[in-house]
C-alpha cells in the first residue's frame, strides 16, 4: 500500500498538486464569504473596512487627495467588461495568428465561463449593493461576488500564467505573474474605495476567479498530457 501511494505521489506533478490545493482553499473561502453575504445584517469587518476608506463622519467623501478618486476610477476600469473583452479578443486573435489554438481556446473558455459563472452567482446570492457609503461610480447589478474582482482574477491570472509559460527567464516569469496578481488586487481594492462593493464581495470575487482560472488551467494541462503532445499552455 505504501509503495502504491509513493508511486502515485511521484506521478502527480507539484504544480498540479498545488493547483488542486489552491482551488480547494478558494472554494472553502468562497463558501464562508457567501454565508457573510446572506446574513440579514452586514458583518462588522465589512462595515469597518468600507468606512475606513471614507473620512471620519463623512461617508460621502473618500480618504486621500482629490486626484486619488480619479486614479481609482481609472484602475477600476481595468476590470470592466469592455476592457477585459478587448484584451481577451486581442490575445485570442494573436494566438490564432501564430497558430496556437490550444491557449486561445483556454483563454476563451476561462473568460467566457467566468463571466457566466459570475452572473449566475450574483443571481443566486442576490445581495444588494452597500448603502453605507455613497457610490462614486454608477452600478446597477447585484453585489456578490464582485464581477470586476472575479473577472480580473480570471483574465489577468490566466494571461499571466500563459505568458510565464512561454518565457524562459525565471525573473521575467516572476515579474509577469506578480504584475497579474497586483493588477487583480488593485482592481478589487478600487471597488471598495469607490463604495460599490462590500469587502466580502471583493474577497469572494478573488476566491471564485482564482479557483476558476486555476481549474481551467489544470483541465487544459491534464488534457494536453493525455494527448501526449507538446504543451502549448505553458509549464
Amino acid at each position: 500500500m505504501k509503495t502504491t501511494a509513493n508511486a502515485l505521489l511521484t506521478r502527480i506533478e507539484f504544480p498540479v498538486l498545488l493547483a488542486g490545493l489552491l482551488i480547494a482553499g478558494c472554494l472553502w473561502g468562497f463558501e464562508e464569504l457567501m454565508e457573510v453575504a446572506r446574513a440579514t445584517t452586514p458583518h462588522a469587518f465589512d462595515t469597518e473596512i468600507l468606512l475606513a476608506f471614507r473620512q471620519a463622519g463623512q461617508p460621502g467623501i473618500p480618504i486621500g487627495p482629490l486626484w486619488l478618486e480619479g486614479v481609482m476610477r481609472d484602475v477600476t476600469s481595468l476590470g470592466s467588461a469592455t476592457v477585459l473583452v478587448l484584451i481577451t479578443a486581442a490575445t485570442i486573435v494573436y494566438l490564432l495568428l501564430i497558430r496556437r489554438p490550444a491557449p486561445a481556446l483556454l483563454i476563451f473558455v476561462a473568460v467566457a465561463g467566468g463571466q457566466l459563472l459570475s452572473s449566475l452567482l450574483k443571481v443566486g446570492v442576490d445581495r444588494p449593493r452597500p448603502e453605507l457609503v455613497s457610490h462614486l461610480v454608477s452600478e446597477t447589478s447585484l453585489s456578490f461576488p464582485s464581477g470586476h474582482a472575479m473577472l480580473s482574477a480570471v483574465t489577468y491570472l490566466t494571461l499571466g500564467s500563459l505568458a510565464a509559460g512561454f518565457l524562459q527567464d525565471r525573473t521575467v516569469k516572476a515579474y509577469v505573474l506578480v504584475l497579474a496578481v497586483l493588477t487583480t488586487l488593485l482592481v478589487g481594492i478600487s471597488r471598495i474605495y469607490l463604495g460599490v462593493h462590500w469587502p466580502s464581495d471583493v474577497l469572494a470575487g478573488w476566491c471564485a476567479g482564482f479557483a476558476w482560472a486555476m481549474l481551467c488551467w489544470l483541465a487544459a494541462r491534464l488534457l494536453q498530457r493525455r494527448k501526449g503532445g507538446e504543451s502549448e499552455i505553458g509549464d
